[in-house]
């Protein structure tokens, strides 16, 4: 066949263009090699798989065009070529890799035709086409790729056909089963079986694989010398492109030595290391399990704290070793006095804990803290000795102790104390109303002692005036406590929480040092008052309540000491009469006044009037507002007011709710009164302007 003419080429690159064009919407490219001018022609598409410029060359010369081919393709793809160009073959078919312009490799399929050849054989064109492809070359390097992983990997490895016949095993399927390929091979995996796990686990298996495709999960299987080995193990099912299942692929691992380690952990975090009983960690676990099923069953648990009595002296007599001993056997003896279900755990030293659940009635708990108390009484031989002590055990019940489980604890515990303070070798059970209002006392106590740091208190002032002449002659101070939440609160509501307690120091010396800022005040304003203050027995009787009260009045130069009236309740006086009374004597020496509160309603009035300095003698107010009505209680205050002139005693009346009171008691005597009747209780702001009214009503 002769050489083309130009014109010819020119329209043979015309064709290659218009099939360029026409395959391109495929994806498929045309390509020829002109082997007597030397040159490679393509289309743009090829242009555009190299990432090179549409606007560059169609053709290549045949240099350019190898130094493209990848060098591990470059001798496959010269030879086929040359083959072709010296009539070895007629058509022209390779898959190799041509370098893209940004350094990454493009790999096509090429395809081509012998077209001429020359009186001496040799081929003029190649004719054809190409198309980008995931080759058999990358087929090739993924199926080394699988096979290096097959054969190095860590974990076994096993493939069967369908069937579940056993094709191929890799080394470490060796390794771990001890069965040589050659000996595994066409063996079912049903040989490894241990006979641990049963039909309902293989038959969930299979059911797995074959609705999902792959199941995962622990299995005990057997290797050839008999031994065990646990395995986390997935299986999964291969199909083709059709669907069609080919083969089946097992990977596993050898766990049996890390599930070994994670126990031996496990035990060490859960259970106590001398008698291998539950410890801290693991009893609160189950304990709040516990609480949670009683809750959904509406029944009860008991928590019994246990601690040995005179175990410390074994110790110190005969060693720890021995000790350790003596709590090994005990441990033995209470887990056997329990019920199935109860936990018996030990927490540290000689201290054990009982957890019993699912106890029907409060009281079920009782037998079996007898055996515990009968176990640990009874006495235990260790070589030639023989030992013996007892236990004390504390016990609290739940949900009638309604808090969480380290409470619960807590509980028990205090309650066991109470056992070894009653005589130890007893039970105690947790009083919860009892510790309720220890709680609310607590609370109490720390809600008073914010609210002095936070300056919620306040006084109010209850006048007092001569019924006679009318004279305004002092007034009570009165704490209320502004509450943030409850609002204003009268002393009944928070001051008994503070009886014998520091606090009722703290709160007296406040309302002095406020009382005395108050009059400082009030005698600059040109109202001058005396004004009394309740002492309690804590405050007077505490330690250095003259050398407090003489700084608190030098705090304020410019109120006289006489203006300060303390008012003492008979109830205090009784608590140490004879240094109440020497202490009133070193009070009066600054100046202060006394007052006798509420006289009339102790045991022995009479001796308090004789012997304790008070200038004031209060009645109390339950026999004023009976002198309307009642006999007896005109008599009473007849014959208090009569006492109080025969000591020279000046006598004030308090609880005045009327002016019908006032009238009765200044026909019986006494002038002096505060009450209801004449005035509430009322902030220091409104005193002076309620001063001047009461006045301006009832000149002298």
């Amino acid at each position: 066949m002769s050489t083309p003419t130009p014109s010819e080429m020119s329209e043979l690159r015309a064709l290659t263009e218009r099939l360029g064009d026409v395959l391109r919407s495929a994806r498929l490219g045309a390509w020829m090699v002109d082997f007597e001018r030397g040159e490679v022609l393509f289309d743009r598409l090829f242009l555009e798989l190299l990432g090179a410029s549409q606007d560059d060359s169609l053709c290549l010369p045949v240099s350019g065009w190898q130094a493209l081919v990848h060098p591990d393709d470059a001798t496959r793809q010269h030879d086929l070529w040359d083959q072709c160009l010296r009539g070895g073959r007629e058509r022209y078919a390779i898959e190799h890799r041509l370098q893209r312009r940004d350094g990454s490799w493009l790999e096509c399929a090429f395809r081509a035709t012998v077209q001429g050849r020359s009186p001496q054989g040799l081929a003029q064109r190649l004719v054809g086409s190409y198309q980008e492809c995931c080759s058999s070359l990358h087929r090739r390097e993924n199926l080394q790729v699988a096979a290096t992983v097959f054969t190095h990997a860590r974990e076994g490895i096993s493939i069967t056909d369908p069937k579940g016949t056993i094709i191929d095993v890799n080394h470490a399927f060796t390794r771990i089963t001890g069965y040589p390929r050659e000996e595994i091979i066409g063996q079912n995996p049903r040989i490894l079986q241990s006979g641990r796990q049963s039909p309902e686990f293989y038959a969930a298996m299979w059911k797995a694989i074959t609705q999902q495709g792959h199941w995962s999960g622990e299995m005990w299987n057997r290797r050839k010398d008999g031994s065990l080995f646990l395995e986390v193990v997935t299986i999964s099912a291969v199909r083709d492109d059709n669907k069609r299942l080919q083969h089946y692929v097992a990977v596993f691992s050898d766990v049996t030595q890390a599930r070994e380690t994670e126990q031996r952990l496990e035990g060490l975090a859960h259970f106590d290391v001398l008698t291998e009983l539950p410890n801290r960690v693991l009893m609160f676990d189950r304990l709040r399990q516990c609480m949670a099923r009683c809750q959904r069953r509406s029944s009860y648990l008991a928590v019994a704290l246990l601690d040995l009595d005179g175990f410390k002296a074994i110790n110190d007599r005969y060693g720890h070793a021995t000790g350790d001993q003596l709590l090994v056997a005990l441990a033995r003896r209470m887990a056997e006095a329990l019920r199935e279900g109860d936990t018996l755990a030990r927490i540290g030293g000689d201290e054990f804990v009982v957890v019993m659940a699912d106890l029907e009635q409060p009281q079920d708990f009782s037998p079996v803290v007898e055996r515990l108390l009968h176990a640990a009484s009874e006495p235990v031989p260790l070589g030639r000795d023989t030992l013996q002590v007892s236990a004390s055990i504390g016990v609290t019940l739940y949900p009638r102790d309604a808090v969480d489980a380290e409470q619960l604890l807590r509980h028990a515990d205090h309650a066991m104390y109470q056992a070894k303070q009653a005589g130890k070798n007893r039970l105690a059970i947790f009083d919860v109303a009892h510790d309720a209002a220890q709680a609310s006392q607590r609370q109490n106590l720390q809600d008073i002692r914010t609210a002095l740091e936070r300056n919620e208190f306040e006084l109010h002032y209850q006048p007092k005036v001569n019924l006679r002449t009318g004279e305004v002659v002092g007034a009570e101070a009165l704490i209320r406590w502004q509450h943030p939440e409850r609002g204003l609160l009268a002393p009944a509501l928070f001051l008994p929480a503070i009886e014998n307690h520091i606090l009722d120091t703290f709160v007296g010396e406040w309302v002095i040092a406020k009382a005395l800022a108050q009059m400082s005040r009030w005698h600059a304003e040109g109202l001058r008052l005396k004004v009394s203050v309740n002492v309690g027995a804590y405050q007077l009787l505490g330690d250095g309540f003259a050398e407090r009260l003489e700084q608190l009045l030098h705090t304020q130069p410019d109120v006289a000491p006489e203006c300060l009236e303390l008012e003492i309740l008979e109830s205090s006086a009784l608590a140490d009469m004879a240094k109440i009374s020497h202490l009133m004597r070193r009070c009066q020496a600054m100046g202060v006044r006394f007052a006798l509160d509420d006289f009339g309603t102790g045991f022995s009035s009479l001796t308090y009037m004789r012997r304790l300095p008070a200038q004031v003698i209060k009645i109390d107010q339950s026999f004023v507002r009976g002198i309307l009505g009642d006999a007896d209680d005109i008599y009473i205050v007849q014959g208090v007011i009569g006492l109080a002139k025969a000591f020279r005693r000046e006598v004030i009346a308090e609880g005045v709710e009327t002016m019908e009171h006032g009238d009765m008691l200044l026909s019986l005597g006494c002038e002096l009164a505060q009450g209801y009747g004449i005035a509430r209780p009322m902030p220091a702001a409104a005193v002076p302007e309620w001063t001047r009214a009461w006045r301006a009503a009832h000149p002298a």
